[in-house]
């Protein structure tokens, strides 16, 4: 059995206040955008498909636009956190971090009636701290390392690494889902002069590099983790192109698609046998 976790990342305009630090009206409006027009596209797409998917999500978009938090708890989707105000963790001090990360809980758990269990840096980075304040926090897993592709793990605490020799540090018990940039709308779609990044991929190529990527995941009866943006993945052709990779992975046997936290759920089961 092959496991698709589509995921998404609804970072609005929260990136742009804190990742990118530019506030004036345009970077703001693709955030705009990705909210009221991608997002619609994209859970209708979602709905047409009969798919269930997960959607990571900053507080603040949380309380920017909470009727469209709410819809995507409505039509049956996951909601989990992506930090407070899409904010790094990385070098934070441990008290800073778990005030931010259990102030976001709380916030998506108002807005969208039910509390998220699991995470995703907003940077695809973790401090020293943020495996052991997830589980600190009640959550069951975390979408950020890239230390597998398609086989999920538990993350681990307290790596030790110096010029002589890397530890592997002990296990936790939080399930981690790989994440890769290869993975990602991001590097192949956005255009950003600061910082510059050129993608402009057309959608048929990016089409065949996932296509690619799910074949081998397949055939190793993996777990495929796409990560999308709304105001990326939103715009015409690469909607299209995102339909058509779903019903192509639809049209294969033995493909289920679930969310993260059903698919946590499947992998402690096994690992409990």
């Amino acid at each position: 059995m092959t496991t698709v976790c589509l995921t998404f990342d609804f970072d609005a305009v929260a990136i742009w206040l804190s990742t990118f630090k530019q506030t004036s009206p345009t970077p703001l409006s693709r955030g705009e955008y990705g909210a009221n027009v991608g997002m619609p596209r994209l859970l209708d797409i979602l709905k047409k498909r009969d798919v269930r998917a997960t959607f990571f999500v900053p507080a603040h978009t949380a309380s920017s636009f909470p009727d469209m938090v709410r819809r995507i708890v409505a039509e049956g989707h996951e909601v989990a956190s992506h930090g407070y105000i899409h904010e790094s963790p990385v070098g934070m001090a441990i008290d800073d971090e778990r005030a931010l990360l259990n102030r976001s809980i709380e916030i998506l758990e108002k807005v969208a009636g039910e509390r998220p269990l699991g995470y995703r840096s907003p940077a695809w980075d973790l401090s020293d701290n943020t495996i052991r304040l997830l589980e600190e926090a009640g959550l069951t897993y975390d979408s950020s390392l890239m230390s597998d592709d398609f086989q999920l793990f538990y993350a681990r605490c307290n790596d030790k690494l110096s010029e002589e020799e890397f530890t592997p540090g002990e296990t936790s018990s939080i399930v981690e889902f790989p994440v890769a940039w290869e993975l990602d709308d991001y590097p192949y779609f956005q255009f950003s002069p600061r910082p510059l990044n050129t993608g402009l991929r057309l959608p048929s190529d990016v089409y065949k590099a996932w296509v690619s990527e799910f074949d081998y995941a397949h055939g190793m009866k993996g777990v495929f983790t796409l990560t999308c943006h709304p105001e990326i993945i939103g715009r015409g052709p690469r909607i299209q192109m995102l339909d058509q990779l779903i019903r192509y992975m639809q049209s294969l046997d033995g493909v289920r698609f679930k969310t993260m936290t059903q698919a946590t759920a499947a992998f402690k089961n096994q690992q409990a046998v």
